[in-house]
């Protein structure tokens, strides 16, 4: 069974950075991405980069201040966050899987997550 392992989650100010990583224990999906769910709200999409392309694709939430890299040969993913704010906070999840380009942003899109890791932004 695939597994993703998170790290590198913390505390941070707001108007800080943090970096996260993500590393599948296979070379199997064509799509992995961050999912993010904080206390007592849904969990929503963050973002995702497809292999094939390196296509990039973010929650208008994130965009400009979140970028999504990684490499393939190493099945890594790293979430760069910066101007973080207190509604950021929340336990952020690795997906991987092959979704469609129309489920991107859907939890239905992706087979395997993370345990998650938390990212808590206060001062």
């Amino acid at each position: 069974q695939v597994q993703l392992v998170e790290s590198g989650g913390g505390l941070v100010q707001p108007g800080g950075s943090l970096r996260i990583s993500c590393v599948a224990s296979e070379n199997t999906f064509g799509t992995m991405g961050w999912f993010r769910q904080a206390p007592g709200a849904e969990r929503e999409f963050v973002a995702s980069i497809r292999w094939n392309g390196a296509r990039t694709y973010y929650a208008d939430s994130v965009k400009g201040r979140f970028a999504i890299s990684g490499d393939k040969l190493s099945s890594a993913i790293y979430l760069q966050m910066n101007s973080l704010k207190p509604s950021d906070t929340a336990v952020y999840y690795c997906v991987g899987g092959r979704p469609i380009t129309s489920a991107i942003a859907t939890a239905q899109g992706y087979t395997t997550w993370g345990q998650g890791t938390q990212v808590t932004v206060s001062s």
